[in-house]
């Protein structure tokens, strides 16, 4: 099929996708987006209305889907991704994984598209190893209460690879780790949203557990660099993308109170919920190697960048918590 320079996105107006949306556009790139708004939010996508070569369609990936014409990439991003998300929504973050995802499929096979799959670090549970290869099957109890999220994202792995195989769609997975970065929701209810916020109001920072569990955060610039560089490439994966500079929560509190200009922070330890990873790290090597991806932006450089956008949000919060009309900046 002849190249249109046109992609779809499925939840292209969330976190992730709106930056993905904004740097296809940018590059030259149509851009077709579907979000059914249930955590995206149009504020990360109105100065993308605007410019020429973008659509929005607000729509669910639980019915078929369908474009005014043909594309070349499927990213498909459509999921609920924060336990606060997905523990009260169930079923739809299921749906969203299986027939969502056979959906997004579906439309790659019908215009010759590469398809690419935003898969998580979820797949790899609670992990016995350290740090997380792909070749490494995981550890994920199949029946807790954040299966409905992790069983959804290595069904749709199960899915993607059996389109490729039995029907020689083009098709690759990326295993996306912790990503965090301006327009994060304020009520995301992760680490980063969740200690940003507590630091901006000078309140105690809620960490579960003995904040001895590990992370790595990835900068959401450096992840859609990621993401395109696979799509670009013919690696089918799954390939890992994430950060490598390991902290402890505790470290993060520390380093997001820092950056939020207080003092020490005053930590308020609370119960660490069912199956919460206790390290989490990807090992890179595919990724160098395949496709000649590495994160580049530093941590203090890039919550720098988080907590400034997070401080102008404030009076948009405020404002739409007193049911008033708010001026959003969306920069």
């Amino acid at each position: 099929m002849r190249s249109t320079g046109r992609a779809l996105v499925t939840g292209g107006a969330g976190f992730i996708g709106s930056h993905l949306c904004e740097r296809l556009l940018g590059e030259g790139i149509q851009v077709v987006c579907i979000d059914n708004l249930s955590t995206g939010r149009l504020e990360n996508i109105a100065e993308l209305t605007a410019r020429r070569g973008f659509s929005f369609a607000e729509g669910d990936v639980e019915q078929p889907l369908g474009t005014s014409g043909p594309v070349d990439m499927v990213f498909h991003l459509a999921s609920r991704a924060s336990p606060v998300d997905y523990l009260t929504a169930p079923l739809e973050t299921l749906r969203a994984g299986s027939v969502g995802t056979e959906h997004a499929l579906e439309a790659a096979q019908a215009w010759g598209a590469r398809f690419i799959l935003a898969s998580t670090s979820e797949v790899y549970g609670d992990p016995a190893e350290h740090p997380q290869r792909e070749s490494y099957w995981g550890n994920v109890n199949p029946v807790g209460e954040r299966s409905v999220y992790d069983e959804a994202k290595r069904y749709a792995e199960a899915l993607t690879m059996a389109y490729r195989r039995s029907r020689g769609l083009n098709t690759a997975i990326a295993r996306i780790f912790n990503t965090y970065g301006p327009r994060m929701r304020t009520d995301d209810g992760r680490i980063i949203p969740n200690f940003v916020k507590q630091a901006l109001a000078g309140e105690p920072l809620t960490v579960y557990g003995s904040g001895l569990q590990t992370r790595t955060l990835c900068y959401v610039d450096d992840l859609v660099d990621g993401l395109l560089a696979l799509a670009r490439s013919s690696v089918a994966g799954p390939v890992n993308l994430g950060g490598t500079e390991e902290r402890t929560v505790l470290q993060l509190a520390t380093e997001i109170a820092r950056a939020a200009g207080g003092e020490p922070p005053v930590i308020e330890h609370r119960r660490l919920p069912e199956d919460d990873p206790r390290r989490r790290r990807p090992d890179l090597t595919l990724a160098g190697e395949l496709l000649g991806w590495r994160p580049r932006t530093a941590l203090d450089d890039g919550l720098a960048s988080t907590v400034a956008w997070f401080d102008r949000q404030r009076p948009v919060v405020a404002a739409q918590l007193a049911g008033k009309p708010a001026v959003h900046d969306l920069s």
